[in-house]
Order: C-alpha cells, then sequence, then structure tokens
C-alpha cells in the first residue's frame, strides 16, 4: 500500500457548471465551495496531511474584472466565516502565490495563516496568484544571486513548496488534461488523475475512488 501525504488539486469547471445550471459562472463558483469543505473533511478522514488547491493562478488575472471581484470577496468571506472553524479543527492554511491584492485581503490571508500556522492536523495549501513557471524563475535567481550550485537540493529551497513533500496525487476536475502551470516541478513524480466532472459535481465517493486507486498502483520511480 502506497504512503499517502499530499493531495493537489485543480478544481476546474466552477464557471461552466454555474452557466450550464445557474446561467452564471459566479453561482459555479459559489457552488464550488461547498465541494471544498466536502473534499477537506474526506482528506481529514482519510489522515492525508497536505491538500493544495490551485484556486487562482497567474493567468487567472486575464478573466474579466468582475468575475475576479467576485472570487476574491468569495474568498474573504469564506475565510471570515470559516477562519474559526479551520482553526478548531487543527487545520493549518498556508498561502503560496504572490500576495499582491488588496490591502483587506492580504491581511485577512495573514491573519488567518498567523492564526493557524501551529496547527498539524491538516496543512492546506491555497494556490493563489500562482504560477509555478514564476515559482521556478525566482528560484533559479535566487541560487545565481547567492552564487549557489544549481542542483536540486539547492532548488527546493526556494520553492514554496519547501517545506512540503511533493503530491502523491494530482487531481484533476472538469475534463481537461493539462497541469495549466500548477506545481510543475513538484509533480514529476505524482499519479495524476483527470476527471470528467466539473468540480461542483466532485463528490466524497469520487474522491475516496482515487485514493483507493492510488493505493494499489506500482510506483516505482524510474526502478523495475
Amino acid at each position: 500500500m502506497n504512503p499517502l501525504k499530499h493531495v493537489a488539486i485543480i478544481m476546474d469547471g466552477n464557471g461552466r457548471w454555474g452557466l450550464k445550471y445557474k446561467n452564471s459562472r459566479n453561482a459555479g463558483h459559489r457552488a464550488g465551495l461547498n465541494t471544498v469543505e466536502k473534499i477537506i473533511k474526506e482528506t481529514i478522514k482519510n489522515n492525508i496531511k497536505f491538500l493544495t488547491l490551485y484556486a487562482f493562478s497567474t493567468e487567472n488575472w486575464k478573466r474579466p474584472k468582475k468575475e475576479i471581484n467576485f472570487l476574491f470577496n468569495l474568498l474573504e468571506n469564506f475565510l471570515k466565516d470559516k477562519i474559526e472553524e479551520l482553526n478548531k479543527q487543527k487545520i493549518k492554511l498556508k498561502i503560496i502565490g504572490k500576495k499582491n491584492f488588496s490591502s483587506k485581503l492580504n491581511n485577512l490571508l495573514n491573519l488567518s495563516e498567523k492564526k493557524t500556522s501551529k496547527n498539524k492536523r491538516l496543512q492546506i495549501n491555497l494556490a493563489l496568484n500562482y504560477g509555478s513557471k514564476t515559482e521556478l524563475i525566482f528560484a533559479f535567481k535566487e541560487l545565481a544571486k547567492n552564487k549557489e550550485s544549481i542542483n536540486e537540493k539547492n532548488l527546493k529551497k526556494y520553492l514554496q513548496t519547501k517545506d512540503i513533500p511533493d503530491p502523491d496525487i494530482l487531481i484533476r476536475t472538469g475534463n481537461t488534461k493539462r497541469l495549466s502551470n500548477f506545481l510543475l516541478w513538484q509533480v514529476a513524480y505524482s499519479e495524476i488523475f483527470f476527471e470528467k466532472k466539473l468540480w461542483p459535481d466532485f463528490n466524497e465517493k469520487d474522491y475516496y475512488k482515487i485514493i483507493k486507486k492510488y493505493m494499489s498502483i506500482k510506483r516505482n520511480f524510474g526502478k523495475i
């Protein structure tokens, strides 16, 4: 049975779900939050210690401003409503990505990280304004600036996931088969599952089915 420490998820399909069922992309983003809560519970149930959620990429700034504002308001309200509950459940929140949002949202993100910093039951890494290419370029620049040898060990020190094990599983919902600039270095040996369901339709049973499948996979990491 394979050890399972870290699951990473590209939560794709919210907008399409909203248009299909509610004639509103924003309704899909709101519905996607319900799935987030279900998946957090199932992650804890399966004793998985790290969950990384791709919430907003560096490329998502190309979306309409109204939709971006709605997403950030949704995030603000979620944190205000849920951060105490997450803390009581001993869940740690870590933001990966560049925090160049409004001062209000930045302060809320910093407060949420600080409040939950000592929790160890589950660490949720929320990828916000995150892009793997940007992350890697920054790491190489730091190596050059510090005149360090370019090798895996040194590079990892400058990744935003430096203290986090690489994902064992990467899930992408929404029937799209690409990585979209997400954890390109870290998922080199992840088992990847592309799901047809849109994110709001993804549920605990779908998630557990993937976990169970992962457990039966023979992982060689280059060996026979």
